[in-house]
């Protein structure tokens, strides 16, 4: 079996003190590939030298817009150069993100382009954070944008996912599948082609039911991988199988970006 977690923020000061034991367990649970992406510019070097230190975890970088006013005109061009210099599985984590009110909207707008125009170039997916923004986020990946990629803790509409399917894109799901109250989330995965599904973490944060209150790690991804069979009626096996092909063809994960 190969489980994928597609999004992981592995790299967070959180896992400083037992990260090697962490991914030690998560080799034992089958947990081979763990997407890494970027929200900092400052975090990026540590970020590529821990994924090249442990053969599961697979480096992406970006500039996240919920820390707009750290970024700099000066990290597009690092970003840019980064993508031609390392072995880059995707653009991300980048997107929009409009939850607390459409501050710095026009800012997000022009630094998601950019980071789109980055990815075209370098001709890499990206890895989409939206909260509050799908259908602008939709309309500007019509107008700029053509390699897919995956929406982070997709939490849209089935009208949304399906326009985000057209363009090439896979919904990630992660811990809410576990909480019984995520009847929205849980009946979406449910209607969901599987074949545009992939599991994730967003290890520290959004932590599964079972360990509520504590650090997300990699490891729970198992909770989600069985709370997504049950949901689906299938095994945690053929789940594991279909959401790691999912990943691999959407982000296209040759061997010289996984190492088996």
């Amino acid at each position: 079996m190969h489980i994928t977690d597609t999004h992981c923020h592995l790299d967070h000061t959180a896992f400083d003190t037992d990260r090697a034991e962490i991914l030690h367990r998560c080799q034992a649970l089958a947990i081979k590939t763990i997407i890494v992406p970027g929200v900092l510019r400052e975090g990026w070097d540590k970020l590529l030298t821990l994924c090249s230190q442990y053969d599961a975890l697979v480096p992406a970088l970006g500039l996240h817009p919920m820390f707009v006013t750290h970024h700099q005109t000066s990290h597009l061009d690092d970003l840019a150069l980064y993508a031609k210099q390392h072995n880059l599985v995707a653009v991300g984590e980048i997107g929009l993100d409009f939850y607390h009110g459409p501050l710095n909207r026009d800012v997000q707008l022009r630094l998601f382009q950019s980071q789109l125009d980055i990815a075209s170039q370098a001709n890499l997916p990206v890895i989409l954070h939206v909260r509050k923004a799908h259908d602008l986020t939709l309309k500007t990946l019509r107008n700029n944008f053509s390699q897919g990629g995956i929406v982070h803790a997709f939490n849209g509409s089935l009208q949304q996912a399906e326009q985000y399917i057209a363009l090439g894109f896979k919904l990630g799901f992660g811990g809410m599948l576990t909480y019984s109250r995520a009847n929205k989330l849980r009946l979406l995965a449910l209607k969901l082609p599987l074949d545009a599904i992939v599991l994730e973490t967003d290890a520290p944060d959004m932590v599964v039911a079972n360990h509520k209150g504590e650090r997300n790690s990699p490891e729970y991804i198992i909770d989600s991988l069985s709370a997504l069979a049950q949901i689906r009626q299938l095994t945690s096996k053929e789940i594991a199988r279909i959401t790691s092909l999912n990943a691999q063809r959407v982000l296209r994960l040759t061997e010289e970006k996984v190492k088996e």
